[in-house]
């Protein structure tokens, strides 16, 4: 029976995050068309018609219709059930890391997690559609910044001011010195999360963005899908590494020095 009522509670905040992770989906495909993201009903951008109740379901919705709308049967992006699933997958995963706290359903440390995972996830998704990263996103970061201060009170001030410019000074010199090398967004983003994470969590977070988005280039150079001249939307690669950095970055830069006998 116990079994039984934990994995129910684990199922609802599954459920929970898909439903918040939902709203990111039309953040997502609002904020770059200039559309307001809380206001207005959902529609097909195929047909124009205003969506029902039953297709507007998380997750259910685009499983049930075939990734398809019932209208004109236009094919709907997966991008929409991805993001979905990841923030049921993250909000699980943070209960568990962090813990549930006085509530029973997540800590404030798990919150502050969730909430930057969130963030990660829309500027990850906007900057692989339009390559473009908007400043109130790291403006989002910067608070969470100053409400961790309390929460995460291992991470001192002299470790986040560190934090906020190990990674994005050096990448700033390196756009100057080669124009192109990174993007604005790109470097605010690793300062703004440095700020959050420490500077411990930032090497290795910059270590798997580049070694993923080198493994990208690599690949799409090999099928011919890009040349070396064609610039890649970067901030996919930061999140994936600032992801990682934000639950294990501590651990994982311990392990390397561990390794190396520093």
């Amino acid at each position: 029976m116990v079994t039984v009522l934990v994995g129910m509670l684990y199922l609802f905040r599954f459920i929970f995050g898909v439903c918040i992770f939902s709203f990111l989906t039309v953040v997502i495909y609002r904020l770059p068309k200039g559309e307001n993201i809380v206001y207005g009903r959902s529609h097909c951008p195929g047909c124009g018609r205003t969506l029902g109740a039953g297709e507007l379901i998380p997750c259910v919705s685009y499983l049930v219709q075939g990734g398809e709308c019932l209208g004109c049967g236009m094919k709907i992006s997966g991008q929409y059930f991805l993001v979905e699933c990841l923030g049921g997958i993250t909000f699980v995963f943070c209960s568990v890391y962090f813990g549930c706290g006085e509530s029973g359903f997540l800590s404030l440390r798990g919150w502050i997690a969730f909430i930057y995972m969130g963030i990660l996830t829309v500027v990850a998704f906007i900057d692989w559609n339009t390559k473009i990263i908007y400043d109130r996103f790291h403006i989002f970061i910067v608070l969470l910044g100053i409400a961790a201060i309390w929460l995460f009170p291992e991470h001192t001030l002299a470790d986040r001011i560190i934090g906020a410019v190990i990674v994005s000074v050096p990448m700033l010199i390196l756009a100057l010195v080669v124009p192109g090398a990174f993007g604005g967004g790109d470097i605010k983003l690793m300062a703004a999360s440095g700020w959050l994470l420490g500077w411990r969590a930032m090497i290795p977070a910059i270590f798997i963005g580049i070694l993923s988005g080198g493994i990208y280039c690599i690949w799409m150079l090999a099928r011919k899908k890009i040349t070396r001249s064609d610039r890649i939307a970067f901030g996919p690669f930061l999140a994936i590494g600032l992801a990682a950095a934000c639950i294990y970055g501590d651990r994982m830069l311990e392990w390397y020095l561990a390794v190396w006998g520093i």
